[in-house]
């Protein structure tokens, strides 16, 4: 199950990178890449994005259960900006194997360009981020 699982992971990054690419919204985006996550991998019962925000997680877009879990994922795995964490990737599932959770990193890498809720880029245009 965990190799099909790092299978599903490599698909749904696939996937996720196509949402990404499309533009649009990010508030938009993230929620397809979310509910896309969870759609295609096996045993991924909650998957959600958490936003730093003055240094507290909050709960951004998920998919799964009915509503979001009353506890923290019991997988989280940072999503970094230019080496600071400005969001987490939560996932209820099986804990992942080395190849889950290189697949993991990589979505998160994936997700990093639209977490950054509230940066303030000093004047310097974001696409020159």
């Amino acid at each position: 199950m965990a190799g099909e699982r790092a299978q599903a992971l490599g698909a749904a990054a696939e996937t996720v990178a196509r949402i990404l690419d499309s533009g649009g919204d990010a508030d938009d985006l993230l929620r397809a890449a979310v509910a896309a996550v969870q759609a295609q991998v096996p045993g991924y019962d909650w998957v959600g994005i958490s936003f730093v925000d003055e240094g507290a997680l909050l709960l951004g877009p998920w998919a799964g259960a009915e509503r979001a879990p009353a506890a923290p994922p019991p997988l989280r795995v940072p999503i970094r900006f230019q080496g600071t964490t400005v969001a987490e990737l939560g996932v209820a599932g099986p804990a992942p194997d080395g190849e889950e959770q290189a697949a993991l990193d990589h979505l998160a890498a994936l997700l990093a360009g639209h977490c950054l809720v509230g940066w303030d880029t000093g004047g310097v245009p974001w696409d020159a981020l």
